[in-house]
Formats: C-alpha cells, structure tokens, sequence
C-alpha cells in the first residue's frame, strides 16, 4: 500500500525515545547509582508512562551496557567498568576524527567562532566546578564537526558509547576539573585555522583517547 505523506509521526515513537533519553540521563548523572534497582512500575509512574516503553528503554539501556538484566529476577544500574569506559573510548575517538576529517572542507569562519566560543564556556565551567555546563560546552564543540561532517550514523553510533564516558566524568568529576580538553580544543581550532587537516584529525582523536584515562587505565 502507498505509505502516506501526511500522516502525524505516531506519540508512542516520540514517548519511547523520551522516556529512553530521561532513564539515561539519570543514569549518567548518577542519580540512578551503580547497582541500583530499577523497577518497571516505579519508573512509569515518575515518567508518567505506562511500563511498555519503560521496558523499551531498558532493553535499550542494557545493549548500551548502562543496564544490568536478569531475566526473572531484576534490572539495575550496570556497576562501573573500567574496561567498557576504556573501549568507548576508543570508538569514540575514532569516530570524533573521522567526523572532522569528513567536516574539515565545510568548515568556515562561523564554525570556527562557535567551536572558540564552546571552548571559553567549557574553561569557564571547569573553573566553576559545574558539571553540566562543562558536558554541554564539550558536547557543543565537537557537535560542530559533527554537524558538519554531513554524516548522520556517526552521531548515531556515538550515542552508546558517549553514554558510558560522560557517565564516567559525573561518577568522577573531581579528576575532571583538571582536564586538559580546553588546551586541546584550542590546538584543534588552530590546526583548522591552519588548513591542517591531518593534524585537526589527529588531535581530534587525541582528545577522545585521553577522555577519562585517569580512571579508565
């Protein structure tokens, strides 16, 4: 049959990536601690859900390895893993320079003034010990490349395993208001202001490896 055009996206989809991105975000923040039960009734009723798309989202959760399963018997929050931290890393690396490689052509001068301004307010944020505006600010900086990069499976691919590093940072922030990103971000900028695309790269992945790796190693 013709698929129709006009049709309204149907509210189950929207509630069903909502209700996934409110349990991952409490997740990562640590106000759902490792080792926590998570129960279907208790979530639905803070959601406001019914437990469907509460067990949606777990199972989505699980596959990111947030999420603990034992069929029959319980879900909680997945403890700590330095190994899983250490993997994403290594993906999202890979991924991060490859999305500059890919926007390295596109950027312009526009660009380069939002990735110098991210920058500031992550500098800004780390000095202030806040946690979210240093996430966000580290988010808006890379998402520059990312949006630029014309690729849209590369951020697709990042969501699972940029779950488990930011995870990682708010679990461990103390060792994060040190970080060396703000210098790194700013070599970066200058590599693109440069036209070196292979350094702009390098760095890129760089700064993805050592995301962590105070913790992770």
């Amino acid at each position: 049959m013709p698929i129709p055009t006009n049709a309204p996206i149907p509210q189950r989809r929207l509630l069903r990536d909502d209700v996934y991105r409110s349990i991952r975000d409490a997740i990562v923040r640590g106000q759902l601690a490792p080792g926590e039960q998570l129960r279907d009734q208790e979530l639905g009723a803070w959601l406001q859900v019914s437990r469907t798309p509460v067990r949606e989202a777990l199972q989505r959760l699980a596959q990111a390895g947030l999420v603990v399963a034992e069929p029959g018997r319980m879900t909680r929050v997945a403890p700590e893993n330095p190994e899983a931290v250490v993997h994403a890393r290594q993906i999202a690396a890979q991924l991060h320079a490859l999305a500059m490689s890919l926007a390295f052509p596109h950027l312009n001068e526009s660009d380069i003034s939002g990735m110098e301004a991210a920058n500031e307010e992550l500098r800004s944020a780390l000095r202030n010990a806040d946690i979210d505006a240093a996430i966000t600010a580290d988010d808006a900086f890379h998402e520059v490349a990312l949006a630029r990069s014309g690729n849209p499976l590369i951020p697709d691919h990042l969501e699972v395993v940029t779950a488990t590093l930011r995870r990682a940072e708010y679990l461990h922030f103390d060792s994060v208001k040190g970080s060396a990103s703000p210098q790194q971000h700013a070599e970066i900028v200058a590599s693109v202001r440069a036209g070196d695309a292979d350094r702009a790269m390098a760095l890129t992945c760089e700064n993805w490896s050592t995301l962590t790796s105070d913790r992770a190693d």
